[in-house]
Order: C-alpha cells, then sequence, then structure tokens
C-alpha cells in the first residue's frame, strides 16, 4: 500500500502533464521553451535570488527560536541546493527533507532540523493562502464570485480546529497530549515568538510576491499583454497549483495555468506556454544548487598529519640544547 501511494503521486501529475499535451498539443510546450530569452532568464536569476535568501532567513528565525545554530550564509546554499532537489526530483519536497536531515545531523538532532523545516515551510504557506484569498477577494479571477465563500470557510474552520484543540484534555500522558504539547511549544518559539512573527511574514511576502513577479515574467516572455491587475490573480491560483505533487515540478503547474487562463479568456495555449516559460526560467535560475550540490561531493582535501607539517628534528647525539 505504500509503494503504491508513493508511486501514485507522481502517476497523477504526469497523467496531468499528458492530458494538457493531448487537449492542447505540443505547440505550447515548444512555444514556451523558445520563448525563454537571456532578459528573462536574468529576472529570474535576480528574482530566484532574493526569493532564496528570504527563505534562508525565515529558516534562521525558525531555527534559533528552536535552539539550534543556522548561519544565514548556511542556510542560503542550502535552500538553492534544495530548490534544485525539489525542481528535478519527484515529489517536490525532496530538497527541504534533504535539508532538514543535513541540517538536523550537523546540530546532532535529526528530529529538531526536520522540525524547523517543517514549520518554516508551514508559515510560508500559511502566508501565502492569506495573501492568495486577499488579491482573490480584490482583483477580478475566475473565482472571484466564490471567493467569499471560501475565506468564510477558512475562518470557520480554523476557528473550529482552535475549539476542538481547547476542547481536548490538556494533561495526562496521552501520546496525542505529548505530541500536542510538543507542536504548541515549537510553534510558540519558532514562529509566534513577538520578535520571529514580523520577520517571518516580511520573508514570506517577498517570498510570494517574488514567485508571482516571475510568473508574470514569464507571461510576457510567451507574448501575453493583459494588464498586472488581470494577471495577478492567475498567477497566485497557478501558484496554488505548483503546492500539488509533481515531477520535478511538471504536471499539476501547467494544467492549473491552462485551465485559469482559459477561464479568464486568455487562452488556454498561452496559459499552457507561460507555465512551461515559468518552469525553464526557474529551473535555470535554480541551477546554483546544483554547484552546491558539485561542492559537496568534491572529495574534500584533509590537512596533513601533524608529523608531516611539524617534523621531528633529530639532532646529532650530544649537541647543546638551543
Amino acid at each position: 500500500m505504500r509503494g503504491a501511494a508513493r508511486w501514485a503521486r507522481p502517476a497523477a501529475a504526469v497523467a496531468a502533464l499528458a492530458a494538457v499535451a493531448w487537449r492542447l498539443g505540443a505547440g505550447p510546450f515548444l512555444d514556451g521553451a523558445r520563448a525563454v530569452d537571456g532578459a528573462a532568464l536574468l529576472a529570474a536569476a535576480a528574482i530566484g535570488l532574493l526569493t532564496t535568501v528570504c527563505c534562508a532567513w525565515r529558516w534562521t528565525i525558525v531555527a534559533r527560536g528552536l535552539g539550534i545554530p543556522l548561519s544565514l550564509p548556511a542556510a542560503v546554499a542550502a535552500c538553492y541546493r534544495s530548490v534544485f532537489l525539489n525542481l528535478t526530483l519527484p515529489g517536490g519536497v525532496a530538497g527541504d527533507v534533504h535539508r532538514g536531515v543535513g541540517h538536523g545531523r550537523d546540530v546532532h538532532d535529526v528530529g529538531l532540523g526536520l522540525r524547523a523545516v517543517v514549520w518554516e515551510r508551514a508559515a510560508g504557506q500559511i502566508v501565502q493562502a492569506v495573501l492568495t484569498v486577499a488579491v482573490l477577494l480584490a482583483l477580478p479571477s475566475p473565482v472571484r464570485s466564490s471567493m467569499p465563500l471560501v475565506a468564510g470557510g477558512l475562518v470557520v474552520a480554523a476557528a473550529a480546529a482552535v475549539l476542538v484543540d481547547r476542547a481536548r484534555p490538556g494533561g495526562g500522558r496521552s501520546r496525542w497530549a505529548r505530541v500536542r504539547s510538543a507542536v504548541a511549544a515549537d510553534v510558540r518559539a519558532g514562529v509566534l515568538h513577538r520578535k520571529a512573527l514580523p520577520a517571518i511574514v516580511l520573508a514570506s511576502a517577498v517570498v510570494v510576491l517574488g514567485h508571482a513577479v516571475t510568473f508574470l515574467v514569464a507571461a510576457r516572455t510567451v507574448g501575453v499583454t493583459a494588464p498586472v491587475s488581470r494577471l495577478l490573480p492567475l498567477a497566485l491560483l497557478a501558484m496554488l497549483g505548483m503546492v500539488l505533487p509533481s515531477v520535478g515540478g511538471w504536471g499539476p503547474r501547467e494544467g492549473t495555468t491552462a485551465w485559469v487562463f482559459a477561464s479568464a479568456g486568455l487562452g488556454a495555449e498561452r496559459g499552457a506556454a507561460t507555465a512551461v516559460a515559468y518552469g525553464v526560467i526557474v529551473l535555470v535560475a535554480g541551477l546554483p544548487g546544483a554547484l552546491v550540490l558539485a561542492a559537496e561531493w568534491l572529495p574534500r582535501r584533509r590537512p596533513a598529519p601533524l608529523e608531516a607539517r611539524f617534523p621531528v628534528v633529530v639532532r646529532p647525539e650530544g649537541a647543546a640544547d638551543a
């Protein structure tokens, strides 16, 4: 059952990509790849640097809140590596697992290292959801008419979760009580601390904005001339599709983008081409992560033994001490 579930997610992503190709043909895929130029790549690389630094900054804040050291340069390198692995391996989360395990080994606590990544990613996803709902409520989009209901449902669900959690017995030695206590302690220390929360929200907002601007760059690259006010909600909807399991980022992204563009009257073909262009420029922007991986694989030069660096001088017998 576990093996079937593991293969079901990439199979679903491949099926989504195949459905888009069957419905629209190979034209949008070729158009999107051909449209990418040097200007788009440079813009994506600059935006990618900004978003990666912000992700790394958010990670250091959460990690330090949990009591484990993490420098910003090391976090930036690990985040670049994570982005590259997420874009090249199935599932879209292999890079995050890798950096969590690697950091955990460095601090001799793999569980704590993974928890820091989980809370950091969760905080980013929550900020993205809030910003997405706000933009979709304010700007016209294919789903604007249903957004008040969606926003109300999210508020009710959040309130219900809080009430249910508080209704459960807090004491005792049950497994649920221990897990809930540990989660609450992590969130309070790593995310909700008064010095951490504003920085996490700011970093997450910049990351979301950076991804949306990269999407706009991809749209302009393939010739979409719609105003930003019309494209921004579509970009955020497409980014929701990117959260779904994929194969190196491909699959749900193309299907979601083709659907939202078609619903907005911009054409499914342009949507698929935009998604392909986005995938190409994001992959190129993440190539520094490949350099980080290569540097880690290179054999490290070990220091010479003390005997080699400080050879023992054999003095003649009877020589006076210096």
